[in-house]
């Protein structure tokens, strides 16, 4: 049974609840000029703002990114429904527009490990190295240490400290409870400014690994000022044998073609939404797959144990910067093991597998699961953005 994602991206189930309010900011790929463009939408319409806006970071650097927004004009490239309808490439026209990740020029971070149960499966991984049949004993032994609950432990806390000398005492420390209950963040780069694909578009898997999993999150934008300006929904897609293998594979588990989704668009913070909007977020997760396999998940960002802000700061401050603003991956509650075909083994993708990441007030975010080398290569960097801006007239 071969899925359908055109199926998926209709108005109606990909744009806020509440779309006629929000401030959203997104970009499309206009082969009528080669190269991607700022979009808002009104009325149902696409608007390309691309004239006053170059891109979506010199957007988010604005005074007030939602005011700057909804003040400037620009040319309407149809309605929305034609152009999330021609986001699936299966069924894509590629003489017209279609919808593509909502970032450029930010670098594009993420935190790990913020939520107390992705904290313990990330234990498990390390200490099944990478072998999923040898999770659920792992599982057992170590909640049975530490409980399942540590939403009420802060990070860096006396308590938290204490309870690091217990498990130490026990054989039981890792790396993953450091960051998880240590007082520094995990934040590593997950993929490279201009790499994210959008909505509707395949996603990828590297083609070596053979447990893996989505991690639905919500995503932050942050200014170069460390100022917080709006979210989105992203898929922090995660190779668990890879990364359980050694932590300092990182990089391979995490940064992959078409490994890192964002979209449908950014919601920017105004006077109708805001940072306790994202606090008090409940993501829900769907996968359904061609052999009739279907998880379901949510993820509650009120039981994070690093408060967004925070996490922010730790990426971003007098000890780091980020000229062109960076998005940052909030990590994720929801840690499958569910188990798929035999007994013991978990759940991991297969490809084909849909992917749905929603939430009423940033919409839903939609993608199908393939090999990495079997995704559009990407081959549109800065670079490219830069000398295409410039044949369009657009750099000041």
């Amino acid at each position: 049974m071969s899925l359908d994602v055109a199926s998926h991206l209709r108005p109606e189930t990909t744009l806020p609840v509440d779309a006629a309010a929000a401030a959203l900011v997104g970009r499309v790929w206009r082969p009528d000029v080669g190269g991607p463009s700022v979009v808002t939408l009104r009325k149902g319409e696409v608007i390309d703002i691309t004239g006053t806006f170059a891109t979506v970071s010199d957007l988010c650097e604005a005074a007030n990114p939602a005011a700057a927004l909804r003040a400037a004009s620009g040319e309407n490239l149809g309605s929305i429904a034609a152009i999330l309808a021609n986001a699936a490439p299966d069924h894509r026209n590629p003489s017209l527009p279609w919808l593509i990740a909502p970032t450029d020029l930010q670098a594009i971070k993420a935190a790990g490990v913020t939520f107390a149960i992705s904290m313990l499966e990330r234990v498990i991984e390390e200490k099944a190295r990478g072998n999923p049949a040898a999770a659920a004993a792992i599982r057992t032994e170590i909640t049975g240490l530490v409980g399942d609950d540590l939403s009420k432990l802060r990070p860096g806390s006396p308590e938290a400290m204490r309870l690091k000398d217990v498990l130490i005492a026990q054989g039981a420390w890792s790396q993953y409870l450091e960051v998880g209950i240590g007082p520094d963040a995990e934040i590593f780069t997950k993929a490279q400014p201009m790499s994210a694909v959008g909505t509707g578009a395949d996603a990828g898997l590297h083609p070596t690994s053979s447990w893996n999993n989505p991690e639905p999150e919500v995503v932050l934008v942050v200014a170069s000022s460390g100022t917080i300006i709006g979210a989105m929904l992203g898929n922090d897609v995660n190779l668990r044998d890879v990364e359980g293998r050694s932590a300092l594979l990182l990089g391979k588990a995490k940064d992959n073609n078409a490994s890192c989704s964002l979209g449908p668009f950014i919601r920017l913070f105004d006077e109708g939404f805001g940072l306790d909007d994202v606090r008090h977020m409940e993501l829900t997760l769907t996968v359904a797959g061609e052999d009739g396999f279907v998880l379901n998940g949510a993820s509650n960002m009120a039981k994070i144990s690093r408060d967004p802000a925070d996490i922010a700061s730790q990426m971003i401050g007098p000890h780091h910067q980020y000229p062109d603003g960076a998005v940052l991956f909030l990590g994720t509650l929801f840690a499958p093991s569910q188990d798929r075909g035999a007994p013991g083994k978990g759940f991991t993708h297969a490809y084909g597998d849909i992917v749905t990441i929603a939430t009423p007030k940033l919409g839903a975010l939609v993608n199908r699961m393939k090999a990495s080398d079997a995704c559009a290569r990407w081959d549109f960097g800065v670079g490219a953005l830069m000398r295409n801006l410039a044949q369009r007239r657009l750099l000041g």
